[in-house]
């Protein structure tokens, strides 16, 4: 039984570490807008405040990911080896 919960948490806990890559990698930098990476598509289809709402709900997403990813990591910890 042990195990079992030992492995669908590490297995979760994988998941969470690979969306928490791809929404960092997927934030753009403090000083570049969406449009920035975009090439200036994003400013004719998307407009310039909606680049930052999407960037404010990525860094929100961030956190909620990086807590999932502590709670999981002492959660694991917690499992004899």
């Amino acid at each position: 039984m042990n195990d079992t919960v030992r492995l669908i948490v590490t297995i979760v806990h994988l998941a969470v570490c690979v969306v928490l890559i791809a929404i960092v990698i997927l934030q753009s930098g403090k000083s570049a807008n969406l449009s920035g990476v975009i090439s200036g598509a994003a400013d004719t289809f998307f407009g310039k405040s909606k680049g930052r709402s999407i960037d404010k709900k990525l860094e929100k997403l961030t956190g909620w990911a990086a807590a999932l990813f502590i709670v999981l990591t002492f959660v694991l910890t917690l499992f004899p080896t």
